[in-house]
């Protein structure tokens, strides 16, 4: 059976497509896609409210109490809802020595909070409570906290216990795998298969995009087995182990990394479709009746096919932004679509130009023939490149400004650095893309004013500006790529970044200071308090005469103080610098909140002196 389909004045012979085959391919790609779609969705139950990393709000014991007897259990509670593992809270006794506890789990059904049950018969001494949760972002956060048994032991375990240095850095080069993966896939998919009309036949931009598809399963592979590992501070070695990898399925990131692979499988079998093998050219036939029955292979490759590419696009990038810092902050209504928007774009322009860097850096003896099959696609991508490059940077001022909040944390956090550093790539980029965008205008308006196309006398030196540009690109390109994929794993500038606490209060104008401490009269008490966050920071205090000169004192003691919960006071040790110059070199703050640094002053032999300063612990 033959059927027709019409052209501008012809009517050409087609063969038509065996339907069995046809509704069978229909079938697996709706099935996949349906798979795809179900465990995307399945993201969106999952969304709860999120501020940033997960932080720890509140313990019990607090750290640095000091008890009379053994605590029944160990209670922790953080600003958003948390996955608990195997290994989630451990205790470490004064030798360093993890003992056996009950198993984490949540209090009262509050998935906020975290307990475990602890022996009765603890000795007398200091004891490290080691904690390791997966936040709602997906992102591992870790700490420590002690308290004491009768009394503190002369030495304890060390504070911080963490997972296995490689493990994060493989984490790491698989996000940035699959971050080049899905642009090779999506980017240079795009260029292939809708800008090029030669790149369906070209075997160099099949194996761009196919090297895509390779890279994004491989990257979210291991992501995928590593994040077990991670998760539970075990080692790389354990990445095959069935219990992690089954912890991991069961949370978030790991419904996103199933979709994504299972939409590799989609997108891949779409290409597949839409650059298989062209119909063999058929000649014109006689005039005659021109059907005008249905044509299924010619209406897929139209309209299904671009319309489910489409659609697994947009799910591929719902991969990352319902698993990532999307999830935490302010505004994730609008945080999801434009980080979607954001890597999506990106996806479009680093893929499309490699898949064109790689055809236009072609061997000397076919520059000419690549020039010329290029010039339809060239003035193509150059206005989708811009396109994207207008997405890009809407979408990421809105994001910097979400994760980033103020100037002071874009140079005092590492998120901040990173960003600009990015920045700076970035305009690099679009220096060279400027360049490029103009060159590629002066072949359009010379070829558009010419009544043939313009074939350039020298094709090999109309080439190597374009050549060295697109090289360029690419390579900052990947260096955005591999910034990106740290990025992702560094806490939000918004959320980690604590301005240094410099606070001044009047020095007591009823204490009592003669004789050498008396410049204190009319002088005041600077404290300040670095980096203002829970976990260690130090204090430096300063006790300022009249006269703008430090004076020294016999002794002074510290204790913190929580100004809105029912704690009991926190012991500050307090030694001199030098004459005037005090530190509290290992002060804890156990949460965030409102604190204030009780001073007590001795400013004779016989008269102390108890001063507060207010502070907030971010």
């Amino acid at each position: 059976m033959r059927r027709r389909h019409v052209t501008r004045g012809t009517t050409a012979a087609v063969p038509s497509a065996g339907p069995p085959r046809a509704r069978l391919v229909a079938r697996l790609v709706a099935v996949v896609l349906l798979a795809a779609g179900g465990l995307v969705m399945g993201l969106f139950s999952e969304t709860a409210p999120a501020y940033a990393h997960a932080y720890l709000q509140e313990s019990s014991p607090v750290d640095g109490q000091v008890l009379a007897s053994p605590p029944a259990e160990v209670r922790l509670r953080f600003d958003e809802a948390v996955s608990l593992g195997g290994r989630s809270i451990q205790l470490l006794d004064p030798t360093g020595k993890e003992l056996a506890i009950g198993a984490g789990e949540y209090a009262d059904g509050k998935t906020d909070t975290a307990r475990a049950s602890l022996p009765r018969d603890l000795a007398e001494g200091t004891y490290v409570v080691s904690w390791r949760v997966t936040s709602v972002d997906s992102h591992v956060v870790s700490g420590a906290f002690s308290f004491s048994v009768g009394h503190p032991s002369a030495t304890a375990a060390p504070a911080e216990q963490d997972t296995d240095p490689v493990v994060p850095v493989v984490a790491a080069a698989g996000r940035a795998m699959a971050y080049l993966g899905v642009a090779l896939a999506l980017g240079g998919g795009m260029f292939v298969a809708a800008l090029w009309p030669a790149g369906r036949d070209d075997r160099r931009g099949r194996r761009v995009v196919w090297s895509g598809f390779a890279a994004l399963a491989a990257g979210t592979a291991v992501v995928l087995l590593v994040q077990g590992p991670y998760a539970d501070g075990r080692s790389l070695i354990t990445v095959f182990d069935p219990g992690l990898l089954g912890a991991t399925l069961s949370t978030r990131l790991g419904y996103a990394l199933l979709a994504r692979l299972v939409l590799v499988v989609v997108l891949g079998v779409v290409f597949l479709i839409a650059v298989g093998r062209p119909s063999p050219a058929a000649g014109p036939e006689p005039a005659g009746p021109i059907s005008a029955g249905p044509e299924p292979a010619g209406a897929a490759r139209r309209i299904v096919l671009p319309a489910v590419a489409a659609a697994g696009a947009v799910a591929m990038t719902l991969t990352w932004t319902l698993a990532d810092h999307a999830q935490s902050g302010t505004q994730i209504w609008l945080a999801v679509p434009a980080t979607s928007l954001h890597l999506l774009a990106m996806a479009l322009w680093l893929g499309g130009l490699v898949a064109l860097a790689v055809c236009v850096l072609a061997p000397a003896a076919k520059r000419g023939p690549a020039l010329l099959s290029l010039e339809p696609a060239l003035p193509r991508f150059s206005q989708l490149a811009l396109l994207c490059f207008a997405v890009i940077a809407g979408t990421g001022l809105y994001l910097s400004w979400r994760q980033v909040g103020t100037w002071g944390a874009l140079g005092g956090t590492d998120f901040g650095r990173l960003l600009l550093g990015k920045l700076a790539v970035v305009l690099g980029v679009l220096a060279l893309a400027s360049g490029a965008r103009r060159f590629v205008q002066r072949r359009d308006r010379a070829r558009r004013a010419a009544a043939a196309p313009a074939v350039p006398r020298d094709p090999g030196a109309a080439l190597r500006g374009l050549r060295r540009s697109v090289a360029g690109e690419v390579v900052l390109g990947l260096v955005v790529v591999s910034i990106t994929a740290v990025l992702v794993g560094t806490a939000p500038a918004r959320s980690s970044y604590a301005p240094q606490v410099d606070a001044t209060v009047p020095f007591p104008a009823a204490a009592t200071a003669s004789g050498p401490y008396g410049g204190l009269r009319g002088g005041s008490i600077q404290v300040k308090i670095e980096p203002a966050r829970p976990g260690g920071n130090t204090a430096d205090i300063y006790l300022t005469g009249r006269d703008g000169t430090l004076v020294p004192v016999p002794e002074i003691s510290g204790a913190l103080e929580s100004r809105d919960r029912a704690v009991p006071a926190l012991p500050v040790t307090v030694t001199a610098a030098e004459p005037g110059h005090y530190v509290a070199g290992s002060m804890s703050i156990p949460y965030p909140g409102e604190w204030a640094l009780r001073l007590d002053i001795r400013v004779s032999d016989f008269d102390e002196t108890r001063v507060r300063v207010p502070f907030t612990a971010h």
